[in-house]
């Protein structure tokens, strides 16, 4: 089959779980099970692609549970904030590999799919580290959230209008340990790779690794991915089909493409939220400007096919 292009896809947290639906791991399943069959397709069309999702509510569960577990057994006690974001990474990425396996054996495509957990070098100096931002875990109401800044010294902050969640650092992936083997796959695999936004780790002076508390934007880490492999695209998607400014407002407007100088413009006018549609501008606008020639596309798991045939979606490009 002709390669049509190779493709970075960072997948949004629509793409594992659905609004109303129960946080279990039987839910999640028959939510990939759907993103698998898109997934399915954009390979049967000759995409080559790696795989980046998220894990924010993930982590911030499988952290709580383990907090409680402590509290209530002092012979369990609670894994590291790094731990747990690896723990996350395995289990999305299982659940991604087998329905995407399945998906694709219905097709009679022949293609492994393999999940690599993944370390991502941080700057231990990185000024994210003083000034948290990523949501992790469930929503919460006001109240519950002053609860918990109260007993637990969280910090929480309102997230998009859609409540109030705990959140964490999130300093910019600096290198993606595994790259090496990620190019050695590339040509017959599909990876899942980066999951969570990778395992945030730092370097010591031995050249040792050492986790730390927090969680790489996927966006970003998606991003970084497709420069080292030098993709062809950065295709992030997401719960809406085109990026909008003024989003919510009366003169709210849908962009089918952006040039890098405007997407800035809007950034800096404050159209996009820390906390959702922001990074995966600033994602997009990282790749467009790294590749001039190339471009990054946001847009809904639904429409991602035609995304990539210019058919859907926000285009970003250098100019």
């Amino acid at each position: 089959m002709e390669v049509k292009a190779k493709v970075v896809i960072a997948l949004g947290g629509n793409a594992l779980q659905e609004k109303g639906t129960p946080p279990t791991a039987e839910a999640q399943l028959k939510v990939i099970e759907k993103t698998a069959e898109h997934l399915a397709d954009l390979s049967c069309k000759g995409y080559e692609m790696a795989i980046v999702h998220g894990n924010g509510p993930q982590v911030g569960r499988i952290v709580l549970s383990q907090e409680i577990a402590a509290r209530e057994n002092p012979q369990t006690p609670a894994m590291p904030f790094d731990v747990c974001g690896a723990m996350s990474e395995g289990f999305i990425g299982y659940q991604i590999q087998q329905k995407l396996r399945d998906a694709l054996r219905n097709r009679n495509r022949n293609v492994p799919v393999v999940t690599l957990i993944t370390q991502v070098v941080v700057d231990k100096n990185d000024p994210a580290f003083h000034n948290p931002t990523k949501p992790i875990g469930p929503f919460y109401t006001e109240e519950e959230a002053l609860e918990l800044e109260k007993d637990k010294g969280y910090v929480m902050r309102e997230d998009a209008g859609r409540g109030w969640r705990r959140v964490v650092p999130s300093p910019k992936p600096v290198k993606i340990t595994e790259i090496s083997a990620v190019k050695r796959l590339w040509d017959t695999t599909i990876v899942i790779t980066s999951g969570g936004g990778g395992i945030p780790v730092v370097e010591n002076m031995d050249g040792s690794l050492t986790g730390v508390a927090a969680v790489i934007d996927k966006d970003l880490a998606a991003e970084k991915l497709a420069e080292d492999i030098e993709a062809d695209m950065l295709l992030i998607l997401t719960d809406v089909e085109k990026v909008c400014i003024n989003y919510g407002k009366p003169d709210q407007k849908k962009v089918g493409h952006m040039t890098v100088r405007e997407a800035i413009r809007y950034v800096e006018e404050g159209h996009f939220a820390a906390g959702s549609m922001l990074p995966k501008v600033m994602a997009a606008i990282a790749f467009a400007r790294t590749f001039p020639g190339k471009k990054a596309i946001i847009t809904s798991l639904d429409k991602a096919v035609d995304a990539l045939e210019g058919k859907a979606g926000t285009i970003v490009t250098m100019a």
